[in-house]
């Protein structure tokens, strides 16, 4: 296969913290150069092997059990990508110098209609479903491009970027973008526990938009909250929907939430989800050492619908910014107990 691309890398233009990303640079380097690493380039004007990022992922060996690269040059691939669970082991990677120079998109919604009828419900409106364990990701934008204005007659407008239903996946430099529901941490079935870590990422959104019942890792990541022009409620961050008997939900560490609304104290760190009321699905979330600007509510948590947030395992620790706060309505952890809520915990016998 070819492995042509030997001079591209990794910046952190347009991203938000600091942080290396020489992991990530030697990983696709090591894709790139070493000739026992099978590699596929995606370009979209016929210069590479394929034009399509799933006919890459197509052309992978089923049961693959070593590293497969596919290498994606700048451009936008729009159409539903699907990673079935017999294509493991991938290394996705954008060749740009900059994850906005490679855009994977589609553009349908929960209630976008289906050929031949019906609609594509949540799951199905995702634009990347990844079904296979270890699938890392480098240097790309993965979005759901559907616009909710120009389809005013649509009621059902959650519309998934990505959806995770395998365990060790990882994700670095790679952007989230959507609206309703962009990231969906999920896992195969209730009882299965699968692991997501994403690091130097940028995730946007409004509704609910880092949902879902997966053990989830998010460090160094910048968690930005779209304007829906309301004055009370400008969304919710995050719908965990974590299984009772997993301890370890969604994990946010170091990171920066922000957001482009003029309103302050108008948006939710999260509500619990329970799918189909399921009692079992009690959300996990702990939120430390992070910044919070203004747009966080001061009583961050709230009810949804008839399911009460304060029966849910929220808590914060040492969060700093003008949306940080400690007060009867913000759950905190002990040091002793935050000794506990680590990446480590979290992703157990795998952790980058």
């Amino acid at each position: 296969m070819p492995s042509s691309e030997s001079a591209f890398h990794l910046t952190r233009r347009g991203l938000l913290s600091t942080g290396a990303v020489a992991a990530g640079a030697m990983l696709l380097a090591k894709a790139a150069h070493a000739d026992s690493t099978p590699c596929i380039i995606v370009a979209s004007d016929g210069s590479g092997d394929v034009a399509t990022v799933q006919a890459a992922i197509d052309a992978v060996p089923t049961g693959n059990t070593e590293l497969f690269a596919i290498l994606i040059r700048p451009g936008r691939y729009h159409g539903q990508v699907i990673i079935p669970r017999d294509k493991p082991n991938l290394l996705i990677a954008g060749l740009g110098p900059d994850p906005s120079d490679v855009e994977v998109t589609d553009d349908r919604a929960n209630g976008t209609p289906k050929p031949g009828g019906g609609t594509w419900g949540t799951s199905g409106s995702a634009s990347i479903t990844i079904d296979a364990a270890g699938v890392s990701w480098r240097n790309l934008t993965l979005s759901n491009s559907f616009d909710e204005a120009a389809h005013p007659e649509i009621t059902n407008r959650q519309a998934v970027a990505v959806l995770t239903r395998a365990d060790r996946l990882s994700f670095r430099q790679v952007r989230f973008l959507g609206n309703q529901d962009t990231l969906y941490l999920n896992s195969s079935d209730a009882a299965t526990v699968n692991r997501v870590h994403l690091s130097h990422c940028y995730i946007e959104g409004d509704v609910d938009f880092i949902f879902g019942r997966g053990t989830a890792v998010l460090e160094h990541c910048r968690i930005h909250s779209l304007d829906r022009g309301s004055a009370t409620n400008n969304g919710y961050v995050t719908a965990a929907s974590t299984t009772l008997t997993n301890p370890y939900g969604f994990l946010f560490t170091k990171c920066h939430f922000t957001a482009n609304t003029a309103t302050p104290a108008t948006v939710y760190l999260g509500r619990p989800w329970h799918p189909s009321n399921d009692p079992n699905a009690v959300a996990q979330v702990v939120i430390r050492d992070s910044h919070m600007g203004e747009h966080i509510q001061a009583a961050p948590w709230t009810d949804f619908g008839t399911w009460p947030w304060r029966e849910a395992r929220y808590f914060e620790y040492r969060n700093k910014g003008p949306g940080a706060a400690v007060n009867a309505d913000r759950p905190q952890l002990t040091d002793e107990q935050a000794a506990s809520y680590t990446p480590e915990a979290y992703l157990g016998d795998w952790c980058l």
